[in-house]
């Protein structure tokens, strides 16, 4: 079975060691069980450094926080979630219906809440369809969709597998390895665990937790994995409408009450770096360097530690000279865009303490003050794979910019913990120091602020030890989702008229038209188009069959079209071809809009999945290499 393992060298070996049967080898220090007293001492002293630094209070917090009002809440969700018509007398429904169509019955029942809720809130306005109305169809629709999906299988598989929450963790031992199953929407899975293995909620008694983290293996999909660069735009749109759905469902299922809020307009900052919205600085940096997908400062502040600072010990927990810090961030304002800065006379703890105050500084939470209060909560879940569910829809839900900088600085969190030996920094030490960071901010109330309970700091840096740890994971698209996707796009081509007495039977044939299908047997050709430097107008033909994979196609090309070096910049390989690393294979159109593909990709699945689709040969966007 082909599986994707979602740890890193030193974590697959902490694994295999926790597996051997000598146990008389004294763990290492990444493998601690809990944050010892220094980390939490640490805690305590960023967050006091956070209330005094950034001028954080209780008043401020609700001054600058804003509740929503009455029915604001459904209302703004139904918006995000693109199901705004719902409430509207607007009669142009086609998105809505679609939409609608592709939803699970757990997700469906997560959206009939919301409708009914902003109904009771609003009685004094003219209410909306009835929901009875708006979800008898699609009641229908989920029900045939499910009875053909191919996920049906995974989900037997979630069904019948042992799961780690029938027996304690501190019961089983060590730690083994999950299985992550990416097939099935994580709020049905959770209806599953809930009903079988009778999970505790979140006014039960907790199971004991041992600390440790296992190894995250994610069976692949014959269609590969889909990281978030590789959808167009207006895919991600709709990713993220169905994340919202379905992270929705999960919190209902767990019982987890989490508020919007939205942070209060800001007086423009002075300075050119420091606490200028991300979008905004993003966008001015995109002026000297378009294909910059972080601020440029940001970039700046991470090689330069990943250089010089990576290695010193305590680096995050040694504080700076505040004399100094002042002075770097003078000197920042006024001559980083003229390259005037000197580095080579910077200390590496000083620039660690202005990465931190960067972040903090941001007029946003840099995980957005709508769901900054959702990432605190996934410490209050019980179920590390659950924990994961929920951060892997939230990092979808981010904005872009938001996304990549949070990307680029977990990255160079996970090198600080690689350097553990030099730095003394382990993965319980650099999450507990960079949490509050992250998940106090002044324009967001946050409990972490109501006294010093030690229990309160370990969840919050357990919450950073995962986003650290499972980050490779975290920022892929699940196939739940990508197969929504497909559907919607299906559903929404099709046109058909909402209110027609044969409204059931026509939105049940989505699911079931197969005309346009191949025989599953059958090995066709396919052309595929090259837009890659002067072969931008050359075609291929390719033969498909069952073991067809994308790095296949590509390989065939490398030998068809570039033999020697003059055909462009390349890399000479030892059979004579020439490869450019930046290249890949897209799908186009169809029921698509553009995606990138994993060569691991089964063409022949894919095919047969999207027949209308076309394949194209081309470079990848210098943006979204490394992320």
């Amino acid at each position: 079975m082909s599986v994707e393992p979602w740890a890193s060298p030193q974590d697959q070996a902490a694994a295999e060691l926790s597996h051997s049967e000598h146990t008389d080898t004294p763990p290492s220090q990444d493998q601690e069980q809990h944050p010892d007293k220094l980390c939490l001492d640490s805690f305590w002293s960023e967050v006091e450094n956070i209330q005094q630094g950034s001028g954080y209070a209780d008043d401020c917090s609700r001054r600058d926080s804003k509740h929503s009002e009455e029915g604001e809440q459904e209302e703004q969700w139904l918006a995000d979630a693109g199901l705004s018509t719902l409430i509207s007398e607007d009669t142009e429904t086609v998105d809505k219906t679609a939409l609608l169509s592709t939803l699970t019955k757990t997700q469906a029942e997560a959206v009939k809440r919301r409708v009914e809720t902003y109904t009771l809130r609003k009685r004094n306005k003219p209410p909306p369809r009835d929901v009875r109305d708006i979800f008898s169809s699609q009641t229908l629709v989920s029900e045939s969709q499910h009875s053909e999906d191919p996920a049906q299988n995974s989900m037997a598989s979630v069904a019948k597998s042992p799961l780690s929450a029938v027996t304690p963790e501190h019961q089983r031992g060590t730690p083994k390895d999950e299985y992550f199953i990416t097939d099935v929407a994580y709020c049905e899975q959770a209806v599953i665990l809930i009903k079988q293995a009778k999970l505790p909620q979140n006014n039960s008694q907790r199971r004991k937790e041992d600390g440790t983290l296992p190894r995250v293996i994610c069976p692949k999909c014959r269609l590969g994995v889909t990281r978030i660069q590789d959808l167009s735009h207006a895919d991600m749109k709709k990713v993220r409408q169905l994340a919202l759905i379905d992270m929705t469902a999960l919190c209902d299922l767990l019982e987890l009450e989490v508020k919007r809020h939205k942070t209060g307009k800001r007086k423009n900052p002075e300075s050119p770096l420091f606490g200028v919205p991300l979008a905004t600085l993003l966008e001015n940096d995109q002026k000297l360097k378009p294909s910059a997908s972080i601020p440029l400062l940001l970039q700046e502040l991470l090689s330069f530690l990943e250089k010089k600072g990576i290695d010193s010990e305590g680096i995050l927990r040694v504080p700076g000279s505040q004399s100094r810090i002042k002075l770097l961030q003078q000197n920042l304002e006024a001559n980083f865009y003229s390259r005037h800065v000197r580095w080579d006379e910077v200390s590496p703890n000083d620039a660690a303490a202005l990465l931190k105050k960067f972040i903090r500084e941001l007029p946003a939470p840099l995980l957005t003050a709508e769901y900054l209060n959702n990432f605190s909560a996934v410490r209050e879940i019980t179920e590390l794979k659950q924990k994961l569910h929920m951060l892997n829809l939230l990092i979808l839900l981010l904005p872009e910019p938001n996304r990549n900088t949070l990307k680029a600085l977990l990255e160079f969190l996970s090198k600080v913990v690689s350097k553990e030996k030099k730095n003394r920094m382990n993965l319980w030490a650099v999450a507990t120091i960079m949490a509050p960071n992250l998940f106090l901010h002044k324009a967001v109330p946050s409990r972490l602020t109501e006294g010093g309970e030690k229990g309160q700091a370990e969840k919050a840096a357990d919450v950073m030890r995962l986003l650290i740890r499972y980050q490779d994971l975290l920022w892929t698209i699940p196939n739940f989702l990508m197969s929504q996707v497909r559907r919607l796009n299906e559903n929404s081509n099709r046109r058909y008229q909402l209110y027609d007495r044969r409204f059931k039977n026509l939105l049940r044939k989505i699911h079931t038209d197969s005309r346009e299908k191949p025989e599953k047997n059958s090995e066709p050709h396919r052309t595929v188009k090259i837009q890659v430097g002067e072969l931008e107008s050359s075609t291929m033909d390719y033969q498909l069959n069952l073991n067809s994979r994308g790095s296949d196609l590509l390989a065939q090309f490398y030998r068809q079209f570039l033999r020697s070096p003059e055909n462009g910049k390349g890399k000479m390989r030892r059979n004579g071809s020439v490869a450019y690393s930046d290249c890949a294979l897209y799908e186009v159109g169809g029921n698509i809009g553009e995606h990138c593909l994993d060569p691991d990709t089964h063409l022949l699945d894919l095919y047969n999945s999207n027949p209308g689709g076309e394949w194209i040969i081309k470079r990848r966007p210098s943006g979204s290499r490394g992320l």
